[in-house]
């Protein structure tokens, strides 16, 4: 069968492109073209490694997310056992704080019944030591003197003397303590 020139025109076949041709299709690409082609490459790359940086972070998330959950199933229990201990140590506190109060009541009552006995030795021995300075005094001045009113008096006084020393000496001896 031989080609006619309709039939041509309805075949498929496109003429081959000539040098010419080619040519004048590089020459129609513009510097318009390359910067609008280098942005599409450069969003296409953007767009990749943002998918590819979303892909990872939906990993990440989904490993932080286990991490939490794990985490969370083994420290409950653990605070949940520390929150008895704690209660549990509370109530021993509770009961050492019992204890305290009563020692506390117990050292104070020893020490009412200390200074009431105290205070009832304290004046007959004041009274006797008085006694004993005014003897020793007295008998010393009428050895010496040979006056008795005079030894009486010096006695006298050695016993206020003495009495007021020992007062003295216990009220020191008291404030020392506390």
């Amino acid at each position: 069968m031989k080609a006619t020139p309709s039939s041509v025109a309805g075949s498929s076949h496109l003429p081959a492109p000539t040098k010419i041709a080619a040519r004048m299709l590089v020459a129609a690409f513009t510097w318009g073209d390359l910067w609008r082609l280098a942005l599409a490459v450069f969003l296409l790359a953007v767009g990749l490694a943002f998918a590819y940086l979303l892909v990872r972070l939906g990993g990440t998330v989904g490993r932080l997310s286990a991490l939490i959950s794990g985490a969370e199933r083994e420290i409950l229990p653990v605070i949940n056992k520390v929150g008895g201990s704690v209660d549990r140590i509370n109530g021993q506190l509770d009961k050492v704080d019992q204890i305290t109060d009563s020692a506390v009541d117990a050292a104070d009552s020893v020490d009412t019944a200390v200074r009431a006995v105290s205070m009832a030795v304290t004046r007959p021995v004041q009274k006797v030591s008085g006694l004993a300075a005014a003897v020793s005094y007295g008998a010393a001045d009428f050895k010496a003197k040979r006056d008795w009113k005079h030894a009486v008096r010096a006695g006298k006084d050695a016993a206020a003397r003495r009495e007021q020393e020992l007062a003295e000496e216990l009220r020191q001896a008291g404030g020392e303590e506390r």
